[in-house]
């Protein structure tokens, strides 16, 4: 019970619409289902899982190591708390591509993206990673679009080859993948406003555009991407970051101190998380045990 209002379909369908405005749609990274109620009530356009996030959710490295049941039942859990459409980073398709298509679609998805790394993948802000022929990511890409149900669920095609082969082999890999049917195009890693602009005038579809911290990309505000003619942007690990910053200060605080008397003012309130979580919204009528008001609760 989440008290969301529009289906699935509806949320695909009015996703697919909103990119047909050509204006640039904001999704932030949500770590959580909560984080993603918090992404819809701030008003954005949409949340984004990251395979990267799931994979340091679990104490691990983002180089392959997380399995298709693991990053679906955790997207599956965010998707459905809000009424915004979700995307999700399906890495190199977990060795099946059919089978993940059937199964994000199943969890809710409106969307997701596959990439053209080999199988032990790296960050798309590392060095040294490694592709897969063009042949075969089509092949990929091909067998994606195939295997959805709703043709409103959106295969995103990304290319890690601008810091492997360069950005002329970038724009003919991505040609290809159009031609594939991917249904919008990620460039990853592109260094600055001169590649993303190259790159969109070499795309005929929608673009997506990678905003992550402390990576290969210059940081571009949303005036900028639009001008360039980007459809969508990504924060992928943004929130993540923002909470491990605050939990790992607060928690040095604690061990100092031996309270926490100096970082209350840091935290989330007890009314604020009810408010989140529609606390209110659960009471039924004459029976005290879910009968709540956040009023007096700080």
């Amino acid at each position: 019970m989440h008290f969301t209002k529009k289906t699935v379909a509806e949320k695909r369908s009015d996703f697919v619409k909103k990119l047909q405005s050509n204006k640039l749609l904001r999704f932030p990274g949500a770590y959580n289902p909560l984080c993603a109620k918090l992404i819809a009530e701030i008003g954005f356009d949409g949340v984004y899982v990251s395979g990267g996030v799931m994979s340091n959710d679990l104490g691990l490295p983002d180089i392959g190591l997380t399995t298709l049941e693991q990053v679906s039942l955790r997207s599956g859990q965010i998707s459905r708390v809000t009424d915004l459409p979700t995307i999700v980073d399906i890495d190199t398709g977990f060795g099946n591509c059919k089978k993940t298509i059937e199964v994000f679609e199943s969890k809710g998805l409106a969307g997701c993206h596959l990439e053209d790394q080999i199988a032990e993948k790296r960050c798309g802000h590392l060095d040294n990673k490694e592709l897969v022929s063009k042949e075969e990511m089509i092949k990929k890409i091909k067998e994606c679009v195939e295997s959805r149900k709703d043709k409103n669920f959106l295969i995103i095609a990304r290319t890690d080859a601008n810091t492997v082969e360069g950005l002329d082999k970038t724009i003919d890999r991505i040609k290809s993948y159009e031609d594939a049917g991917a249904d919008m195009i990620f460039p990853e890693a592109m260094k600055n406003e001169n590649e993303f602009e190259k790159v969109r005038k070499n795309t005929r579809g929608y673009l997506l555009a990678n905003m992550t911290e402390f990576g290969k990309s210059k940081l571009l505000e949303k005036k900028q991407l639009e001008s360039l003619g980007y459809n969508l942007v990504i924060y992928p690990v943004t929130t993540q970051r923002l909470a491990m910053k605050s939990a790992e200060d607060g928690l040095k605080s604690i061990f100092k101190d031996g309270h926490q008397n100096n970082i209350i003012n840091k935290m989330q309130t007890r009314k604020r998380l009810y408010e989140l979580v529609e606390y209110e919204k659960y009471n039924t009528p004459d029976k005290k045990i879910t009968d709540f008001s956040t009023e007096g609760h700080e």
